[in-house]
C-alpha cells in the first residue's frame, strides 16, 4: 500500500497532481507537517491524504488558523 496527497489549487479542484508516496501513513503525516509552507507558496491550498486510490481524509486546508 502506498500513501500520498494529492493537491487541490483551489475550492474542489483535486487533480492528478500528488506528492511522493510514503510507505506509512505516520511517514506521509510527517511529510506534511514539514512541508506545508511550500507547498502553500506554491499555489497548493489542501490536501487529501490517499491510501492508493481510497481517500482517508480531507482536503485539509494549508492556511493557517
Amino acid at each position: 500500500m502506498s500513501w500520498s496527497w494529492s493537491y487541490e489549487r483551489s475550492a474542489g479542484s483535486e487533480g492528478d497532481e500528488r506528492s511522493q508516496g510514503f510507505p506509512t501513513q505516520s511517514d506521509a503525516e510527517t511529510w506534511i507537517g514539514e512541508s506545508w509552507r511550500e507547498l502553500l507558496e506554491s499555489g497548493v491550498m489542501s490536501v487529501v491524504l490517499m491510501e492508493d486510490e481510497r481517500t482517508v481524509y480531507g482536503p485539509m486546508g494549508l492556511n493557517p488558523a
